[in-house]
């Protein structure tokens, strides 16, 4: 009884210097809010080529819609979401002339054509609707999003990814979604995209592996940062853009978990979240490598929640960028 005792407070004190451990890694490897840009990054090209400053998230709005297009070695898959994207757009505008837009492509530092894909729209469309912002390094998704909403112009803020896996029209949807959440006093509101309903189908054609970390992710995800929200990860989201000014100043990771972090920091800020079924498609190309981006996710979940409670990270105040 004795030597069962010994084993058990045995335990008891290693998990405690784990975690202890753990804590000291999570405050000590916490990197910081990074807003600033290279200052090739505060330019876009126009359609005869000049060079423009791009503007601040911090102006007012001057657009009713501004779409951000993360894009990494995209030459390949992002004509097919442009187009679609820019047809919707456009015959949204001619059948409701008031309505303006921009979409902002992010060449997340690529080494393919992306860029050179993106400004073709440029050229065919004016700057004034398609906007370049070329990331001089890779930040990773988040970062490219964060950058491309910092330089945007309009009153409501969609992020959309290059693939094109959700239908752009169920823009509409989402836009429902915001409506649907009481976003006064300070007019702040988020609704994000949601893959959910399709779950039951994913499960069916997944190993039992991978749909092992599938629900080992959402479990994470519920138990250390977000709940409420059944698919944080669809990059499909909408916000009002005093929403994605108070978020997106307080981000911190760039990689795959930001959307995580960014509605955690949603909830601690209690902005009204809506979550809206949308049309969902597999795309082949995706730069997830299934296994081991999830398992990094899981490390990130786990840290995002360990450095706010250290005090390694907090909530920022929205501030201008350098």
């Amino acid at each position: 009884m004795d030597c069962l005792c010994e084993i058990i407070h045995c335990l008891v004190v290693l998990a405690v210097a784990a975690l202890i451990v753990v804590l000291l890694i999570a405050h000590l490897t916490a990197g910081m809010v990074d807003l600033k840009r290279h200052e090739k990054e505060k330019l876009f090209l126009t359609a005869t080529g000049k060079k423009e400053p791009f503007p601040s998230l911090h102006d007012p709005s001057s657009l009713e819609l501004s779409v951000i297009v993360p894009a990494y070695n995209e030459e390949l898959r992002m004509p097919v979401m442009m187009e679609e994207a820019m047809g919707y757009l456009e015959n949204r505008q001619k059948q409701q002339p008031l309505f303006t837009y921009e979409v902002i492509v992010v060449d997340d530092g690529s080494s393919d054509q992306t860029t050179e894909v993106a400004l073709q729209y440029t050229r065919k469309y004016g700057a004034d609707k398609v906007r370049v912002l070329t990331l001089v390094e890779n930040r990773g998704k988040g970062g490219a999003v964060r950058m491309g909403t910092l330089s945007s112009r309009g009153k409501l803020i969609l992020m959309a990814d290059a693939d094109g896996a959700t239908k752009f029209a169920d823009v509409e949807k989402v836009e429902a979604g915001l409506h649907d959440v009481n976003i006064k006093p300070e007019n702040m509101a988020i609704s994000c995209g949601s893959r959910a309903h399709l779950e039951e189908e994913a499960v069916a054609s997944r190993s039992m592996f991978r749909t092992f970390l599938m629900y080992g992710f959402h479990f994470l995800v519920w138990f250390f940062c977000v709940r409420g929200i059944k698919d944080t990860q669809c990059g499909f989201k909408l916000f009002t853009r005093e929403a994605a000014l108070k978020t997106f100043s307080s981000l911190h990771v760039e990689r795959w978990a930001f959307d995580v972090e960014l509605l955690y920091i949603a909830q601690c800020f209690k902005i009204p979240i809506a979550e809206v079924a949308v049309n969902w498609t597999e795309i082949e190309g995706s730069k997830l490598v299934p296994v081991w981006s999830w398992l990094q996710m899981g490390r990130d979940l786990v840290f995002i929640r360990l450095r706010y409670i250290t005090g390694a990270w907090r909530l920022e105040s929205p501030r201008k960028t350098d």
